[in-house]
C-alpha cells in the first residue's frame, strides 16, 4: 500500500501543537485521503463523520445520530454548534474531529461552516482540537471555498493538496518491475494512489491492463468516464473533446471543425475540464523565440483519462466483442511506445529535480518546462536565476538515441532561440556509437541510460 509520509509528517506536526488546529486536507477521487485519515488517527481519540450526498436535514440528522451513537448520549438540539458542543476526547489529549467530503454539508447548510469557526476560537467544545476538512471535490476547494469562509478564511491553518504522486513512489511501489515498466505503469496510471494500489507489479503490464482495464469486471474498466462524471454532467460533450484531443485535435479551433460545437461552448466546457485536472493548456517555456512556438495547445493531464481516449474509447465496440488479451494485441501493442513518449519526458524531467534537490547539477534549477516549436520540440528546458539553461534530450521509442538527434535539438534550439552549455541525454534503450564519442570528448553532454532514473 501507497503511503503518503510527507503529508502524514506535515499533519503529525501540526497535531503536536498547542492550541487548536483548522486543516484543509483535499485531493481528486482516488488520491486514498481515507486511508492517509487512518493511519493519521491510529493510537489518537478523534471523531470521524463521512458527509452524504443529502438534504440538508437529512445530513443534520445523520451527523446528529453518529455523535449519539460515539459519546453515549441524547441530543436535544440537533444543530452542528450543539454537535461540536457535546463531542469530548475523555482526558486531556487533543481530540481530532474530522468531517470528510464536508463540502456536501458547507453547500447547502452555511451554519456548518460557522459552527466550525466557533470549535475553531474554542467557543463550543473547550479541549484542545484538531478540525480536519476533507474533500475529493478539488476545484471547489481551491475556487469557491474560501468565498463561503470569507472572513473566517484567516483561520485555517494549513491546506494540504494530495496531489498525484511521484514516479519515484511508482519506483518503491513495486520492486520486483524494471524502471522500464516503472515508466509504463505511470504513463498509464499516473500517480493515482488507488489505481496503484490494485496494480500488481509480479505480473507484467499486459496481464495487469488485460485485468484491471480491458475487463468488464477490471477495477478501471468503467474509471475514466465515472471519474470524469463524478462533478461534470453532460458527458456527451465532455467525451467529445476528450476524444478529439486524445486524436491529436488539441487547437481550440482544431477541436472547433472536429466536434461541431461552437468556439464559445468548447471554451467554456475546456475551462471545466482544466478546474477539475483533466486537462491542460502546454505553455512553452518563454524564449526569444516566440514567433517560432505554437500556441494554444491542449492535452489531457490525466494519465489514465488520456490511455482511455487514446486507445479504448476508439474501439469501445470490440472491447465488448473481443477478449481482453486480443483486444490489447490489436489495439494498444504497438501504440504504448508512442504514447509512452511524453511520460518518459516527466520521468526525466522529475530526475533532474531530484539532482537539482541534492546539488549534483551544473545550475542550481529556478523554474523548468518545455518548448513546443512549429517544426520542432525541446523536451526539457531548465534555468537557473541568471537565465543559464539545461537542456534535456529524451528517447523512448527509438532503438537508440542518436547524434543526428542532437542535431535537430541544436537547430529548434536556433529556433527557440536558446543556447545552454549543459545538455542532459536520456535514452530507454541505448545511444549510437557517434554520440557516445562525442560524449567522451564534449563534457556538455551528459548521457543518461534509463536505469539510472
Amino acid at each position: 500500500m501507497v503511503i503518503r509520509h510527507t503529508e502524514l509528517k506535515k499533519m503529525e506536526q501540526l497535531y503536536e501543537k498547542n492550541g487548536n488546529q483548522l486543516v484543509l486536507l483535499y485531493g481528486r477521487e482516488g488520491c486514498d485521503k481515507e486511508a492517509l485519515i487512518r493511519i493519521f488517527c491510529k493510537g489518537k481519540k478523534f471523531f470521524y463523520y463521512r458527509a452524504r450526498k443529502a438534504s440538508m436535514q437529512e445530513q443534520c440528522m445523520q451527523f446528529g445520530q453518529e455523535i449519539e451513537k460515539q459519546y453515549d448520549l441524547s441530543l436535544t438540539k440537533y444543530t452542528y454548534a450543539e454537535f461540536f458542543n457535546r463531542i469530548r476526547s475523555g482526558d486531556a489529549s487533543k481530540l481530532i474531529v474530522i468531517i470528510d467530503e464536508f463540502q456536501y454539508i458547507a453547500k447547502r447548510d452555511e451554519e456548518f461552516l460557522k459552527a466550525v469557526i466557533k470549535l475553531k476560537t474554542k467557543k463550543l467544545y473547550p479541549g484542545p482540537v484538531m478540525i480536519l476538512l476533507a474533500s475529493s471535490s478539488v476545484a471547489w476547494m481551491e475556487q469557491e471555498l474560501d468565498e463561503q469562509l470569507g472572513d473566517s478564511v484567516k483561520r485555517v491553518d494549513e491546506r494540504i493538496k494530495l496531489d498525484d504522486l511521484k514516479f519515484l513512489d511508482v519506483v518503491r511501489s513495486y520492486p520486483e518491475y524494471p524502471v522500464s515498466d516503472c515508466v509504463k505503469a505511470y504513463g498509464i496510471l499516473g500517480g493515482v494512489s488507488s489505481y496503484m494500489n490494485r496494480w500488481n507489479s509480479k505480473k507484467d503490464i499486459r496481464s495487469n491492463v488485460c485485468k484491471h482495464i480491458l475487463s468488464p469486471n477490471g477495477y478501471l474498466f468503467a474509471e475514466a468516464e465515472r471519474f470524469i462524471g463524478s462533478e461534470l454532467r453532460e458527458l456527451a460533450i465532455y467525451d467529445t473533446i476528450l476524444a478529439a484531443i486524445a486524436a491529436g485535435h488539441r487547437k481550440l479551433n482544431d477541436l472547433f471543425n472536429k466536434t461541431g460545437f461552437s468556439r464559445a461552448k468548447i471554451s467554456v466546457y475546456m475551462k471545466n475540464l482544466a478546474a477539475f485536472e483533466v486537462i491542460e493548456k502546454v505553455n512553452s517555456f518563454e524564449t526569444g523565440g516566440w514567433e517560432n512556438a505554437q500556441k494554444g495547445i491542449y492535452q489531457i493531464r490525466s494519465n489514465y483519462v488520456n490511455f482511455w481516449f487514446r486507445f479504448i474509447y476508439p474501439h469501445l465496440s470490440d472491447l465488448y466483442m473481443m477478449t481482453p488479451e486480443a483486444f490489447y494485441d490489436a489495439y494498444i501493442e504497438n501504440g504504448l511506445d508512442d504514447y509512452m513518449n511524453r511520460y518518459f519526458v516527466q520521468v526525466c524531467t522529475e530526475y533532474l529535480e531530484l539532482l537539482n534537490m541534492v546539488e549534483k547539477l551544473p545550475i542550481r534549477i529556478h523554474k523548468a518546462g518545455t518548448w513546443v516549436g512549429k517544426t520542432g520540440n525541446i523536451d526539457i528546458i531548465a534555468q537557473d536565476s541568471a537565465r543559464n539553461n539545461l537542456i534535456g534530450l529524451c528517447n523512448w521509442s527509438k532503438p537508440q538515441l542518436t547524434y543526428q538527434m542532437c542535431e535537430k535539438l541544436f537547430d529548434t534550439m536556433k529556433k527557440a532561440k536558446l543556447k545552454s552549455d549543459y545538455y542532459y541525454l536520456f535514452s530507454a534503450k541505448s545511444f549510437d556509437e557517434q554520440l557516445l564519442e562525442k560524449a567522451k570528448e564534449d563534457k556538455r553532454l551528459v548521457l543518461v541510460d534509463m536505469t539510472q532514473l
